[in-house]
């Protein structure tokens, strides 16, 4: 019988992985009859293609995030949570400044809270944050052009990112798909992707609104690091642990 190549082990060890959620590397090494420097040599492996998660001693499986379904049905999902993140993120916002909103059903409810502000002046891609603000007398709405994403009520396209290119320096706030220490901030379509991060290379603060369904998971297409974030603003059902590996890398983490 031939010998099981390197890569024939790797994906065998990441199958056993997802079963198990989670294996230490001495488990690895006695399960794979393997020395211990090749166990953790796979883990680098596996890690460095995202197919699972590196944590002290050992790994744990990754866990995709679920194909993204339209603005309308989201905006019911994890409604409570949402309310609460938005109220705290509203309140890091004050009259006069000048802010960036992004798509996406948390930071429409950010928007919703906002109404009162006075003097504010509001940039955005997302025709949700438009309806929420549009006829607020203290806001002054900007639009950017682009092409339509009916399903996430935005616009992105190079027009989108035209646009984006003239701003500097404003409050954004935003929202992701999914987030993981390892792997960062992912979304499911390029196109967004490429939005979010424009929009980060113009922030002078980064507020991130996501509820805990977003953390601890990885979607299609690479974003940014972690380490871009200023703020994020979750609910408390995110894992304690994930909170504390923002905050040990700089993050300031507020908990509703």
């Amino acid at each position: 019988m031939a010998a099981e190549s390197n890569l024939e082990r790797q994906d065998r060890l990441r199958a056993w992985i997802e079963k198990r959620q989670r294996a230490s590397v001495p488990e690895i090494a006695e399960h794979f009859a393997v020395s211990l420097a090749t166990a953790r040599r796979d883990l680098e492996v596996l890690a460095d293609q995202g197919k699972v998660q590196r944590v002290h001693g050992g790994a744990v499986a990754v866990r995709p995030a679920p194909p993204e379904p339209p603005v309308v049905q989201r905006s019911s999902e994890q409604l409570e949570e949402k309310k609460r993140i938005a109220a705290a993120a509203a309140a890091l916002v004050a009259d006069s400044e000048t802010i960036f909103l992004g798509s996406g059903t948390t930071v429409m409810e950010v928007a919703f809270c906002l109404r009162e502000r006075r003097s504010l002046t509001v940039f955005t891609n997302s025709l949700a944050v438009v309806n929420a603000l549009g006829d607020a007398p203290g806001v002054n709405m900007v639009l950017f052009g682009g092409a339509v994403r009916m399903s996430e009520a935005s616009l992105s396209g190079p027009l989108t990112l035209q646009g984006l290119a003239a701003l500097r320096s404003v409050k954004v706030i935003l929202g992701i798909r999914a987030m993981d220490i390892e792997q960062g901030m992912t979304n499911n379509y390029l196109d967004e992707s490429l939005m979010d991060r424009e929009i980060l290379r113009i922030a002078s603060q980064v507020v991130i609104v996501a509820d805990h369904s977003k953390c601890e998971r990885v979607s299609t297409v690479y974003v940014a690091p972690v380490d871009v974030i200023d703020i994020l603003v979750t609910d408390s059902a995110t894992p304690p642990e994930f909170v504390a590996a923002l905050q040990s890398r700089g993050v300031e983490v507020i908990v509703v």
